[in-house]
């Protein structure tokens, strides 16, 4: 199950795509990783509306995949820039190190055209994650 979102890049943005991220949870029965997920959903979110260097009108987009034992959350943006972990300076910079904490793995990968997407798994404690999008249908015990 997947689900599929486009967004101004405007602050407003955070909130409705975490509203949405908390509905596709509940429907798909995985309330429990609810806190983590929405986290992590906002640092990504927060990141592309405020470091996307991307021509005006151009939206992010974001996606929700379930897999077992958890969901797949990608933001896509138009700028080719990949974030990278750095140290917190008291004033920010922690959003990746928490993303990195939450998931299981995350990581940026290119898109087709321009720009790219930075997406993290997260997974039910003691889960076993089967990623549909690796190509490999291969399992993972996390």
């Amino acid at each position: 199950m997947r689900r599929v979102r486009r967004w101004k890049r405007h602050p407003r943005s955070v909130a409705l795509a975490r509203a949405e991220l908390r509905a596709a949870l509940r429907d798909w029965g995985l309330a429990e990783i609810e806190d983590s997920a929405v986290l992590v959903l906002s640092e990504l979110v927060s990141n592309a509306v405020r470091w996307a260097r991307a021509p005006v009108g151009r939206e992010i987009e974001t996606s929700f995949c379930r897999g077992a034992g958890g969901v797949r959350i990608a933001v896509d943006d138009a700028d080719e820039t990949r974030p990278r972990l750095r140290p917190g300076d008291g004033t920010g910079g922690r959003g990746l190190a928490l993303v990195e904490e939450l998931s299981s793995r995350w990581g940026v990968q290119s898109r087709r055209g321009v720009g790219k997407s930075v997406w993290a798994v997260v997974t039910v404690p003691g889960g076993t994650w089967m990623a549909p999008w690796d190509g490999h249908n291969r399992r993972e015990s996390l």
